[in-house]
Order: C-alpha cells, then structure tokens, then sequence
C-alpha cells in the first residue's frame, strides 16, 4: 500500500515571514447538552464571569459526571451541521480540509512536541479530505495515561482533568451578566459537573493555499455574539496551570502556552483567562492572555522554547504537501510516533471512506453533484 513520509525535522528551514492566513469566520455552530444529545445553533453557549477567589476546585468531584468518550463519533455532528448550513445557503462547502481543530492542533504543535505522537484517519471525497482522530489509538493512550503513577504529594490524572473542568464550570454562565439572579452566581461552586454539553464552533479559514473548515468546542463568549455576521466573536477560552515557582515551572509553563496558541489562534479565540492553581487545587489568581500576543511574549521575555512562525510555516507545508499527496478514495492513516521526526502518512483501506463520512452526508453531497445549486463555493 502507498506510504509517505514529511520531514518535520529541522524545523529551522520553516523560519521567516508568516504564511498567509485567512481569519477564521463562524459559518455555523451546534451544540451538546448535558445527555450528549445534538442540536444545532448555540443552545449550550455560555457566558464568561469571573470566579471568585480563592476558588477550590476539588469541590463536587465525587459528584462529577464525565462524558465516556470511548466511542467513536467520527466526523458526524461536523458533517451534520454543514449539512444544513449548504441546504440553508444552498452553496457547497467548497474547501481543501475538514477536520477538528484538535487534529489541527497537534499537526501546528509538532515542530516543538516532539515527546508526544497522534494518529488520524483520512480520506479524500469530492476534493476534499476530511481528518479525524484514530479513535483505537486515543483510548489506547487514555488508558496508559490512566495508569501512570503519579509522584508522591501529586494528585491523580483524573483530578487534574477534573479541575479544569471545574474551572469552567466557575467562570461561566448560561445567560449574560445582566439578568443572571445574584444567587444564582454565587452558587457555581456547588453546581454538579457535568462535561457533555458543549458549545462547537465551525469555522472557515486557511493556510496558505490551503482552505479549511474547523470545527472545535468554545468554552465561553466575554459579551454576546455580535448582530452582524461578519464581525469577529469575542471568545474566552478557559484554562488552569499551576503556580509558577522557579526557572523549570516557567519552562514548562511556556510550553503548555504553545498548546493554549495553537487552540484558539486556528478557532479565532482572542482571549484566554488562566487560573493559577496550588499545588492543592485552589485558584488564586488570573491572568488574561491575549492570544495574537503569546508567540511574541515566548520569544521576546520567555526562553524561546518555540515560534509561532515555524509552527504555521510549517502546518501550511504539510497540508499543502498532504494535499498532493492523498487524491483518491481509501482510508489513509496520518501518524507521528513518539519522539520520531517524520509524521507518515499511509493507506490502510484501498477503497471507500471507512466510517469517516457519515452516511447522510455522502448521500447529501452525492444527490448534490449534479445540481447547479452547490456549485457556488461559501
């Protein structure tokens, strides 16, 4: 079978000016509730309001009802929400990618993480290849995350993942400031958890010559989404990190804040609150990071551990590359191995799309071929 490999390695020769991009713009949007069931339009979008400090986010977790994320759910409330965004417009989604902003995310961060490897499915159908996460392969690591030990005084992964849950939970609400009864904002610490619902943006936008749509979840809106279609959303997205107490903290912090970037530079999230925890999980301050802001601070006052440029120099390349290089039907594997400085990319099956496209979606896409309708791009 067909295997390709792009050189990650040396990242140096990504260096230099910018390459093009297009703002990421919100073409539709959809939602989860708390029983995971789907909608779309922005029925789970919440509003930000800072917590109060300090603020322990250990409370409720032996209450907290975590998503199982085990199963597989491919591309499908993506699909289904550009589904009815080319029946509303009545123009085709016409654009080079379709994928999560997670995937999307670990393709802009692997100049510099190098530790880490991913695996995702992909296929090409109608011109377009659309990417998800290799299912068999996150669980996997899930479960060997599970049983790492942890080093004495530490707490376990699972807690760790709890508390930003919580965070979010104590940083948000369902409806603006403004209406919100007073008691009903100060009873956010005793509010059950609950990481089903979600509120998913689906973006255009682009690298390069390469044209995209992402789809991604957003945790907050600073005010209210804007009348106005064409102006930018001013998103919040919700992070926790622990304190900063010496040169190594700062090291590590730095390279947590490459991942901050990454997720919500490609959603057009502009701002980012950063609760800082002890090492007891207790909130005592925040910090609001501005998102264009972050390569530049790494660079100018930080270590320099790594450059925004690079990595979209370097995302732009291998999309472009991947463009070229996956053509035809088939189901192809896009890998990176841990510590390897290739991402290889190989056809599993030599036909169809595997469970990649959902079933209403190829029908939908397949009945509009023929129409002149969709032949106008969005």
């Amino acid at each position: 079978m067909s295997r390709f490999s792009f050189d990650i390695q040396p990242v140096n020769r990504f260096g230099g000016s910018n390459t093009a991009i297009r703002r990421p713009k919100e073409v539709t949007c959809f939602s989860y509730d708390d029983k995971r069931q789907f909608s779309l339009g922005d029925s789970s979008m919440q509003y930000y309001y800072p917590p109060s400090l300090p603020a322990d986010l250990n409370l409720g977790f032996d209450t907290f009802q975590k998503l199982n994320d085990t199963p597989d759910e491919h591309l499908d409330a993506l699909l289904d929400s550009i589904t009815a965004l080319e029946r509303d417009t009545e123009k085709k989604c016409d654009v080079d990618v379709i994928t999560w902003r997670g995937m999307m995310t670990k393709i802009l961060a692997a100049p510099y993480d190098m530790m880490n490897g991913f695996e995702m499915n992909a296929t090409c159908f109608q011109g377009t290849i659309f990417i998800e996460e290799n299912n068999a392969y996150k669980n996997e690591q899930k479960e060997i995350q599970r049983h790492q030990r942890m080093p004495p005084g530490m707490p376990s992964q699972e807690m760790m993942m709890y508390w930003g849950y919580k965070f979010e939970v104590l940083s948000v609400l369902r409806q603006p400031w403004d209406p919100t009864p007073r008691a009903e904002i100060e009873a956010r610490p005793d509010q059950v958890v609950n990481n089903s619902a979600q509120y998913c943006s689906v973006v255009k936008t682009g690298m390069g010559s390469v044209r995209m749509i992402l789809g991604g979840e957003v945790d907050a809106v600073w005010d209210c989404k804007p009348e106005r279609k064409e102006d930018p959303i001013h998103w919040v997205e919700l992070k926790t990190s622990a304190e900063i107490r010496n040169d190594r903290d700062m090291l590590k912090y730095e390279r947590k804040l490459l991942k901050f970037w990454a997720q919500s530079f490609l959603l057009g999230v502009p701002t980012i609150i950063v609760g800082f925890r002890d090492q007891q999980g207790i909130v005592h301050r925040l910090e609001e990071l501005d998102t264009a802001s972050i390569p530049g601070k790494v660079k100018k006052i930080g270590r320099g551990s790594w450059d925004g440029n690079i990595c979209i120099n370097f995302a732009a390349a291998f999309l472009e590359w991947l463009k070229g290089t996956i053509k035809e039907e088939g189901v192809w594997r896009i890998r990176k191995q841990e510590k390897s400085p290739v991402i290889e990319v190989f056809k599993v099956e030599d036909s169809g799309y595997g469970d990649i496209l959902s079933p209403g979606f190829k029908a939908w896409r397949t009945q509009q071929t023929t129409s002149a309708d969709t032949s106008q791009p969005l």
